[in-house]
């Protein structure tokens, strides 16, 4: 990839410049020029992603991959992310093709450890994140003012603080000199899909060259595209059983599907002795209720039939395939030189999205209570019937529970007036298609504002501060939802009646009645305190440069919100997932310092030899986390020039983020057995010693169900965020070579073997309550066990629910966030970058030809849920419901330009390689999905000195995504690696004055 070097630019002038300096002012830090990590020429120092040091050349001791902007224009993308997921280190996160899951946002994960565990910088500083996860969307960042991508693998929490377990990916944003104005517009082969983008940006030097400012302003806009406009996503595809598809769909149908609770059949009591004795005739609705799939409706008809597998619906069409954004950017950066010793600098960014998700309309599922007398007129004769026969089964179910002395099972006969002509369908699923899509609106409207100061201390020190603060709020808009209260008031006589027994059967005013909206709010914070001096120190007198180092201090404090809808939170809204209230804030205080050592240069064996450390103690405001420390050694040698060897090992951290820490509660009762109730207990010594150790008395232990230790069959849980969440800690390492044969001008080579282990990884606890009984009792049957700890049981002391028992049983089992997984993966990167002259030229006596490779062989990347358990998936080379999008083990981007004078002529070829589904056990019709190949095509013209052209075409061979049934993320493929979009052009202009 090659720098653009733009042509002649016109000087900004003075007349403009202090109005541009009070709307913002920015500092944009030195950045390497290219890709290859050349020496600089003229010895100016510059700072590199993965220090704080300024130095003379751009080597690291760890693997840097550089993204030119170059790679951006070539590529047509207006979106960071469609750029960055083709990068062999990257796994697609939230896309533009994001629907469900969706949430309007663009987030990157690098090698594969997730969103939350790489640290986004912008000019080396933090970015404004979104959510309680605190993660960064990528939509915030001005794409067409990146001069590079910087992205670092490895550890770097000694440099940067937390969140940098997997890496670092660094946006370096270049000034502007001039004014520069742009257009790109972009369209499907198909004529759908258009995406407009325009932006203009001003800036230049003023008062004699000691303030310098760019103002920026962009906006983008992407239409949708339905799944119903594709062949390949029009139908919901499902396995056929015989290694083929078959068409798929939900069971929840416009023209409904209704059941009656097994128990409404007559047998013995589920819980108690004997027969229970009820009326001889079928339940059902008519003579067809009663089958296994049950009863559906036909079209304009009040009598039922037999669900059937054809009558399955077909809610692809009504999704999106990509989603659509409207997105508004502005903002600016700029610096004035007070004195010699003070250079002040400013930064401003705001942005408005709207990304909207749209889905099928909303599946009402659940039991529902009917009144017999009201829904009568809307079924027919015989249906009435069967509905009768059904109510007075339950009746005498309920009568026979009774003189048992059991509770009734029918809520609708129930009541304590056992109130006759209501009964229970266990199932009264309609799709409501009257009420039309369900759709949600993101809109988020965010801001960072930063200011700080920086100059020079000596001739050999500097210094720098600063301080921002950053505020996200979303506003989540849904429409399309039903009120299940509503629908129950409908069906129960307690509202005016609905009728949902066929498709189209609801009124408008049933529309009204059962409809409701719904709204959920984020709220977001950063505030980030940041000083630091660094220089050279002394020099060890062996022809290298100064020793040099950084040392300083930062504060930071993060906190978020999530306030949501009050009829989501109530579990009253059908069609969107509820959530909790979540609200929390932490904060740290760090130290950290660097120390670049050039021990020797241009000596025999060693053309360079450097030691790099850094090391940073952090100090959280969170008890479980308190002070945690960070480090990291790296080491270069090059024994001549044209070769250098470097390593790095790194400890890093990540300290849990709001969501983890404070996701709202939620209380449960599942049905799970005491491992120390059962007759086990008595006879399994070291189960005994463990349930004693976890403070159930002795003289309890083993008495069974119901007991003492356990009177009920069910026992509370909880899920939610956990304040005792320890950071999690990570180790890394990495060594490779760079190498760049003198006698092969041009051509530079990085290959770098990268490992990386994250020991105590934040993930969802044991997988539920009966599981962590299962593992804290019988499988690890020790006290001090993660899983134990998550058990609280009620002591002499007081029990945790408030209570006075002192009976031993449990109080309750948490089931959230907990540090008791572990992430593993390792690799080799290799990137490949050669230029030469040609002795010929069509615009020129001479162009030049450009290779680039940047390619990752991926040998392991595993998860294992629970530490100490021989249960490890396995990712690379892997895709499926554990793993989520295909992760080949090669991937790789390779890119060949034609620079003729002003035109420009690449080709791009993209690879991921072959993989298998990740369910051993299943048999699926797709199990392996083949390698996937896109090949793009693009021009760049420089038409004048003021006019610069470029178009392109994208998937040039029209590549259809790989289809898939039963295991698929949506629209029968994985969207956010495999194209979806098919052929695709792009036209772009750049006028600069």
């Amino acid at each position: 990839m090659r720098n653009t070097q733009f042509l002649k630019r016109a000087v900004f002038t003075a007349g403009v410049a202090p109005f541009a300096l009070g709307l913002a002012m920015v500092s944009a830090p030195a950045m390497a020029q290219d890709a290859q990590g050349a020496d600089d020429g003229e010895g100016e120092v510059i700072v590199v992603t993965g220090s704080r040091i300024a130095r003379r050349d751009l080597e690291t001791a760890a693997p840097l991959a550089v993204v030119s902007a170059e790679e951006f224009k070539l590529s047509g993308a207006v979106n960071v992310e469609q750029v960055l997921n083709t990068l062999p280190q990257v796994i697609p996160g939230t896309t533009s093709f994001s629907n469900n899951p969706g949430g309007g946002v663009a987030t990157l994960d690098l090698r594969g450890l997730g969103t939350n565990r790489n640290l986004v910088l912008v000019n080396g500083r933090r970015w404004m994140f979104f959510d309680t996860a605190q993660t960064v969307d990528l939509n915030t960042i001005p794409q067409f003012l990146i001069e590079s991508v910087d992205v670092v693998t490895g550890g770097a929490s000694a440099v940067y603080g937390s969140d940098a377990i997997a890496g670092v990916v660094n946006f370096r944003l270049r000034n502007l000199t001039g004014i520069e104005v742009g257009t790109q517009y972009s369209v499907t082969q198909r004529g759908d899909g258009g995406r407009f983008n325009a932006h203009a940006a001003i800036g230049g030097e003023f008062a004699d060259g000691r303030g310098k400012v760019t103002i920026f302003s962009e906006y983008f806009k992407r239409k949708s595209i339905f799944q119903g406009d594709r062949a390949f996503s029009r139908s919901t595809l499902a396995d056929d059983g015989a290694g083929g598809f078959t068409p798929g769909g939900s069971a929840t149908t416009p023209a409904g599907r209704f059941a009656v609770p097994a128990r409404a059949t007559i047998g013995p009591d589920p819980d108690g002795p004997g027969p229970l004795l009820a009326p001889t005739a079928p339940r059902g609705l008519g003579t067809n209720f009663g089958t296994a799939l049950g009863a559906t409706f036909d079209s304009g008809t009040a009598s039922s039939r037999p669900f059937l597998g054809s009558d399955l619906y077909n809610y692809a069409p009504a999704n999106y395939l990509m989603v659509p954004q409207e997105r508004w950017l502005a903002g600016g950066f700029g610096e004035y030189e007070v004195s010699d010793a003070v250079t002040a600098y400013m930064e401003v960014a705001v942005t408005n999205n709207r990304v909207a998700n749209e889905l099928a309309a909303t599946p009402v599922t659940g039991a529902f209570n009917v009144n017999l007398a009201r829904v009568a007129p809307l079924l027919s004769a015989a249906d009435n019937a069967a509905f009768a026969q059904i109510d007075a089964n339950e009746t005498a179910i309920n009568v026979a529970r009774a003189a048992n002395g059991l509770t009734p099972l029918f809520t609708g006969t129930a009541a304590a007036a056992n109130a006759a002509g209501v009964i229970q369908l266990s199932a009264a699923n309609r799709r409501v298609i009257e009420t039309g899509s369900r759709n949600t609106l993101d809109e988020r409207n965010a801001f960072r504002v930063l200011t700080g100061v920086r100059g020079d201390i000596t001739d050999k020190l500097s210094y720098d501060a600063y301080y921002f603060y950053a505020r996200t709020r979303n506003a989540n808009v849904q429409a399309g939802n039903i009120s299940r209260r509503a629908y129950q008031a409908g069906l129960d006589g307690t509202a005016p009646v609905i009728d949902i027994f066929g498709p189209n059967t609801l009124s408008q005013a049933s529309v009204n009645q059962i409809s409701i909206l719904a709204q959920n709010n984020d709220i977001s914070t950063l505030q980030v305190a940041s000083a630091s001096v660094s220089g050279g120190l002394f020099n060890l007198g062996m022809g290298g440069d100064d020793v040099g180092f950084a040392l300083g201090a930062e504060y930071r404090k993060m906190g978020s919100r999530f306030i949501p809808d009050t009829a989501l939170s109530s579990g009253d809204v059908i069609g969107f997932n509820a959530g909790n209230p979540t609200q929390g804030s932490y904060s740290a205080k760090e130290v950290f310092g660097e120390v670049r050592v050039p021990i020797a240069a241009d000596v025999a064996f060693a053309h360079k030899l450097e030691l790099n450390l850094a090391g940073r103690y952090s100090d959280y405001s969170l008890e479980a986390v308190g002070g945690v420390e960070t480090y990291a050694i790296g080491l270069e040698w090059a024994p001549i020039k044209d070769i250098t060897f470097r390593g790095q090992y790194q400890r890093a951290v990540r300290a849990p983020n709001v969501l983890e820490l404070f996701g709202g509660a939620q209380q449960g009762f599942p049905t799970a057995t005491d491992p120390c109730a059962t007759p086990a207990a008595l006879t399994n010594a070291a189960l005994r010693s463990t349930c004693i150790a976890t403070g159930a008395p002795a003289a309890n232990i083993g008495q069974g169900v119901p007991s003492q230790l356990q009177p009920n069959t069910q026992l509370q849980s909880q899920t939610g965020g956990n304040p005792n969440l320890d950071a999690e800690r990570s180790k890394s390492y990495t060594f490779g070579a760079v190498i760049r044969p003198s006698f092969i001008p041009g051509l530079n080579i990085t290959v770098d073997y990268f490992n990386i282990k994250i020991g105590n990884a934040i993930a969802t606890a044991g997988g539920g309550a009966a599981n962590i009984l299962n593992l804290c009792y019988n499988v690890f049957q020790d006290a001090n066990n993660g899983f134990c700890q998550l058990i609280t049981r009620n002591s002499a002391s007081g029990a945790i629910d408030g209570s006075t028992n002192s009976d031993g049983s449990v109080a309750v089992i948490f089931a959230g966030a907990a540090n008791l997984s572990s992430f593993k993966t390792k690799g080799v990167d290799l990137s490949v970058d050669y230029s030469r002259n040609l002795g010929f030229g069509i615009f020129e006596k001479e162009s030049k030809l450009n290779l680039s490779f940047l390619g990752t062989y991926t040998q392991k990347t595993t998860f294992t849920p629970v530490n100490g358990l021989p249960d490890v998936i396995e990712c690379a080379g892997f895709f499926g419901n554990n793993c989520g999008d295909p992760q080949g083990k090669y991937k790789w981007t390779a890119r060949a330009s034609w620079i003729d004078g002003p035109l420009t002529t690449s080709f791009q070829w993209e690879h991921l390689g072959k993989t298998t589904d990740d369910d051993a056990l299943t048999d699926y019709s797709v199990e392996t999905l083949k390698a996937y190949d896109l090949f793009n095509v693009s021009f760049s013209i420089e038409a004048s000195d003021n006019l610069s052209l470029s178009m392109g075409i994208n998937n040039l061979f029209d590549k259809k995504p790989q289809l898939i049934g039963d295991n698929q993320e949506q629209a029968n493929t994985f969207p956010g690696t495999y194209d979806v979009l098919g052929r695709d052009f792009f036209v772009a202009a750049k006028l600069r004055f």
